[in-house]
């Protein structure tokens, strides 16, 4: 794309130029009497100038072809990326449902639970690594590092998010996955780390 940008504005330039020579000449050509005013409806330019400027669209028409191109190829991208992260969220579900199953409404598990809920309440980061724990699972995916990371789990922007209603909220926007959801929930919501905080000034 940068070659051709070099090429159209190298062939634009050389054209302005003749174009502007030629107007000049058609110009003195009238004030001195060598093209009447008669003739002067069939003056056109060169056909140097011509081809020069259907040369300059043909460069333009190969740069848009070039950059619908590279819009499929990224489109195609995210769309290898959802299907990715469609499939993390199925073998996440899946994960939770098998460890549910095995644990039945045992105390054992109850006490997990618990105890997953007071360490998300003193800042989540234990709830983010059991959220994306299934990512270990031979799904390599590439990521750009200069992209922000959000949520709990420190990830990029994937899928379903939702924000945190409190203005203060240190991380704002969490995954769907990464905080049991399905659906945007209605009215206000605030992440774990927000409810802890509002129950312990409530506290006081």
């Amino acid at each position: 794309m940068r070659e051709l940008d070099k090429s159209l504005q190298g062939v634009q330039q050389q054209n302005e130029q003749r174009c502007e020579q030629e107007i000049e000449d058609i110009k003195q050509g009238i004030e001195s009497g060598n093209i009447t005013r008669s003739r002067s409806s069939l003056i056109r330019f060169s056909d140097e100038a011509l081809d020069e400027q259907k040369h300059c669209i043909r460069i333009a028409d190969e740069k848009v072809a070039l950059a619908t191109q590279a819009y499929d190829m990224v489109d195609a991208h995210i769309q290898q990326l959802d299907q990715y992260m469609r499939k993390l969220e199925e073998l996440r579900q899946e994960r939770e449902l098998a460890t549910g199953a095995g644990a039945g409404a045992s105390n054992a598990d109850a006490s997990t639970r618990s105890r997953r809920i007071a360490e998300s309440n003193r800042g989540g980061r234990k709830k983010s690594q059991l959220a994306v724990e299934p990512a270990s699972i031979g799904l390599e995916l590439p990521v750009d590092p200069n992209e922000p990371t959000y949520c709990f789990c420190n990830q990029v922007s994937y899928g379903e998010m939702v924000a945190c209603d409190n203005p203060d909220c240190k991380i704002e926007w969490f995954h769907f996955g990464c905080v049991g959801l399905k659906e945007q929930p209605k009215g206000t919501w605030y992440c774990s780390n927000c409810v802890g905080i509002q129950k312990r000034r409530k506290g006081k």
